[in-house]
């Protein structure tokens, strides 16, 4: 009788299509590809503090429908044209959620949100919009959880964050290190901004590690490092870290640590107090502290769907409501339009002399 010693806690194992055939059957070409390399490029230059704009990721918790989301991101361009001179505008398009326990992980890997977990057709539907997305000539972003996905999806991103939850793993630094956009690290949930400042310093290098090639072969990565790495302020245990206090200890904190003292901020989780109508407030003291003299913000981050609120995933589907979050509470479309224009007003003049 033989004896096993492997996969035993393994229920099946199915093979996927390879990166190099999801491109095959949804490339990016065309004015969609050249709209990614004008986004990477655009904030690499707000990166290096030679385009005055700041960037605002802004879009929804998660993405749970795809004909929400086009909806959404056609809303978002219109207004993305309004503030271009001052702000630069990239959607939020997160297919992969963290959980701290169990819940839905995402469009990529529950695509029917039916615990099915169809991940090949999430895949495609995940590419599809994305390409859907940048056709329109606006800039996409999501944050890179599992390590393998940005091998079929992050030609078409042009920002990536990296959560709270994962800043600290080795293996997301080392992931990091490798994409070809640039990366914002999430300080710790506590709060704290070691994990965060250690994580940059790591990125910047170049790293060796396991991942697979795009016909799906494990395969040693080599990276030559990313040098585009920042910190993202979204608060923690101890409470929100966006205003002014924190904002000048997360500056020392960056500069002792010999990395970037770019500074971006989420409005939303714990800088929010998860209230997404405190999101426009945490704004308007973002612009505040620019308008005082602030050098080191050069982004923020908004949770926003169509509609307010969230709500649960209901057994019968049919029941969604339509354009509302089933993850984190997101504000609504006319409170986020209202709170981008006023940021818009309020700094189209210092930005500019900054």
């Amino acid at each position: 009788m033989s004896v096993i010693t492997d996969n035993l806690n393994i229920g099946s194992i199915e093979a996927l299509i390879t990166p190099g055939q999801l491109k095959s059957e949804l490339p990016l070409e065309g004015a969609a590809l050249e709209s990614v390399q004008l986004a990477r490029n655009t904030i690499f230059s707000i990166l290096d503090r030679t385009d005055p704009r700041l960037f605002v990721v802004v879009g929804p918790c998660s993405i749970h429908d795809t004909e929400a989301a086009i909806d959404y991101a056609k809303r978002l361009k219109e207004l993305a044209d309004k503030v271009q001179d001052t702000l630069y505008i990239v959607m939020r398009v997160y297919f992969e959620k963290p959980r701290t326990s169990i819940g839905w992980k995402g469009l990529i890997n529950d695509p029917y949100l039916d615990d099915s977990f169809k991940i090949e057709d999430g895949l495609r539907k995940g590419r599809k919009l994305l390409l859907d997305i940048v056709e329109l000539g606006l800039p996409t972003s999501t944050e890179a959880l599992d390590p393998i996905s940005p091998q079929y999806m992050q030609d078409v991103i042009a920002w990536s964050a990296i959560g709270a939850r994962t800043t600290e793993s080795q293996t997301h630094r080392e992931m990091s290190s490798g994409l070809s956009s640039a990366v914002g690290f999430k300080n710790g949930t506590d709060g704290g901004l070691t994990v965060a400042v250690n994580a940059m310093q790591s990125v910047s290098s170049p790293h060796r590690f396991l991942g697979i090639n795009s016909d799906g072969q494990v395969s040693v990565v080599t990276t030559k490092g990313n040098t585009y790495a920042h910190v993202v302020l979204r608060g923690g245990g101890k409470g929100p870290n966006y205003d002014t206090l924190h904002v000048a200890q997360c500056e020392k904190a960056l500069l002792d640590g010999g990395v970037s003292s770019n500074i971006m901020i989420d409005c939303s989780h714990a800088n929010s107090s998860r209230d997404p109508d405190v999101q426009p407030l945490v704004l308007k003291d973002i612009s505040h502290q620019i308008l005082e003299g602030n050098e080191s913000i050069i982004g923020v981050m908004l949770e926003s769907n169509l509609n307010h609120g969230n709500q649960s995933i209901p057994t019968d589907l049919s029941e969604l409501k339509y354009g509302v979050s089933v993850t984190d509470a997101c504000m609504d479309w006319q409170t986020t339009e209202q709170a981008i224009l006023g940021m818009a007003e309020k700094l189209k003049d210092i930005l500019p002399a900054r």
